[in-house]
């Protein structure tokens, strides 16, 4: 199983970037998926949720009305559109995979983690 996520980088704030996960060796579309991040000295902390349909969707409210998640499954891949960036969306972010989206939700029972990549909003 893999996940690898990409398109992180440097962006002022205001500004946005679309992360994506590509999946891989396991069956995508039969999985909620979802979005965590980490800043430095601070806990993982969930961001936002898919379901395997793509047809239920949740965000932390600290990202509600600015961040879309979305999945393509005939691509294995799961994105995360950020738009109207801060300095405190600042952190590696990492993708996620679980059963349902409830357990993306309370950040239970994960069954795969992707790679990181870092979002820097600069002030």
């Amino acid at each position: 199983v893999q996940l690898q996520a990409s398109g992180g980088g440097l962006v002022q704030a205001g500004g946005s970037l679309r992360l994506s996960c590509a999946a891989s060796g396991y069956s995508f579309s039969d999985y909620a998926m979802g979005w965590f991040r980490q800043a430095p000295g601070k806990e993982r902390e969930f961001v936002a949720a898919i379901s395997w349909g793509g047809g239920s969707t949740y965000y932390a409210d600290s990202v509600k009305g600015r961040f879309i998640i979305s999945r393509d499954n005939t691509k294995n891949t799961v994105y995360l559109q950020m738009d109207s960036l801060k300095p405190e969306d600042t952190a590696v972010y990492y993708c996620a995979g679980a059963l349902t989206l409830g357990h993306l939700v309370r950040d239970n029972d994960i069954l795969y983690w992707g790679t990181g990549t870092q979002v820097t909003v600069s002030s």
